[in-house]
């Protein structure tokens, strides 16, 4: 049986680890576990000191404490946009993700020139896919670079950067994408900006305005990916594969990308 083997695999995820700089409502907390607490536990299970293996230091253990679904890089399902659909049907949850949505040819947008609080337009998705020569095929998972990955670990990065507009969303769900994702900390623009230009417009639909087309035409969205500047920008594959949460609205997913000669 021949296989293509992928020449080099690049990871797209955060670790998961405590960051004091994150918002208090997405903070991460682990405990680490000596080994020597496994002893303890083994020995309440009835196994006596004298017949522990020799040079048995015990088992290394681990406990997250807090982590909500959003929190590290992760994929949200249509269930995150609301409780129901707008035909008044119920949205999938993250468990409910069909696998064949899992795996496809990525396709990645750079989007770095878009300035601070900067929408991201149907055209300025129109015109990079025409320069870079990418096809967009129904099953594509298309990646928004905006670099702002860089901000990773500091308290910038969910204040910082652009924002996919419902236009330009729904431009990549009208074409077959059904799975998309970006390196900044949210698919809309960063909240204070959302919130600033809703209240100096009186206007009701800029707020989560890309989230909430999946509302009318579902999708799933990945955020705070990073190393997107280690891909072309098409000819490989994603792989994306979210931890199994029953009823959730999200869940941490490790993405990765694989790269042929």
């Amino acid at each position: 049986m021949n296989r293509i083997r992928p020449s080099r695999i690049v990871d797209l995820s955060k670790e998961i680890a405590y960051n004091r700089e994150d918002p208090f409502f997405m903070r991460v907390k682990i405990k680490h576990h000596a080994h020597g607490t496994a002893r303890w536990l083994v020995r309440a299970l009835g196994l006596p000191f004298r017949l522990f293996p020799k040079d048995f230091a015990g088992w290394g253990d681990d406990t997250i404490t807090k982590m909500g679904v959003h929190s590290t890089t992760h994929i949200d399902a249509p269930w995150h946009y609301g409780p129901t659909l707008a035909d008044g049907s119920r949205p999938a949850t993250v468990d409910e993700m069909p696998l064949d949505l899992c795996f496809g040819p990525g396709v990645v947008f750079d989007m770095r020139h878009k300035e601070e609080g900067e929408e991201i337009t149907a055209a300025d998705m129109e015109a990079n896919v025409a320069a870079s020569g990418a096809v967009l095929e129904k099953g594509a998972i298309a990646l928004i670079r905006t670099g702002r990955d860089r901000l990773q670990g500091t308290r910038e990065y969910w204040k910082s950067g652009t924002g996919m507009s419902a236009a330009a969303t729904e431009w990549l769900i009208d074409r077959g994408v059904l799975v998309m994702g970006v390196d900044q900390w949210g698919w809309d623009l960063p909240f204070h900006r959302q919130i600033k230009t809703a209240k100096e417009t009186n206007d009701a639909t800029l707020f989560w305005q890309g989230h909430l087309v999946g509302r009318r035409k579902p999708y799933w969205q990945m955020e705070q990916l990073r190393g997107l500047d280690q891909l072309p920008s098409h000819g490989f594959d994603v792989a994306i594969f979210p931890l199994r949460l029953k009823g959730a609205s999200a869940a941490p997913a490790r993405v990765v990308a694989f790269l042929y000669e």
